[in-house]
């Protein structure tokens, strides 16, 4: 096991994407950048936005200041850049949590289909 990984895994407290591996009769635990955008909640935000102000929606999910993105994906997911989209005009809209609308950076209704598919594992979890 590289032992740079695991010092800069432990350093990030990394505990989303986790993997075990035998070290000295231990077991370890140490992360991996993801490919894969990470639900930041369950539901959308409501946010208001401005006319003709450009805003950058996180699409990998690993920012602190959600539903924007704070660069958090240059070392957790380097393959998922945010998206940069201008409002038409002053209104409030409904941003995606859950990353995994069809229309970025609106909502589109998925998070109830990622709600219901984290319900099934925590279920099937139960009865193994």
């Amino acid at each position: 096991m590289n032992t740079a990984l695991f010092t800069a895994a432990v350093r990030r407290e990394c505990t989303r994407s986790r993997r075990s591996l035998p070290l000295f009769t231990s077991m370890v635990q140490y992360c991996q950048q993801t490919t894969q955008p990470v639900p930041a909640a369950r539901l959308p935000y409501r946010v208001k936005v401005s006319a003709g102000k450009r805003y950058a929606w996180c699409a990998c999910g690993h920012s602190k200041k959600q539903p924007f993105c704070d660069g958090a994906h240059k070392t957790k997911a380097p393959g998922i850049s945010p998206l940069h989209f201008t409002a038409e005009k002053d209104k409030a809209v409904m941003l995606c949590a859950c990353k995994h609308t069809k229309n970025a950076p609106y909502c589109d209704g998925s998070h109830v289909k990622v709600f219901f598919r984290d319900v099934v594992r925590s279920v099937k979890g139960i009865f193994k």
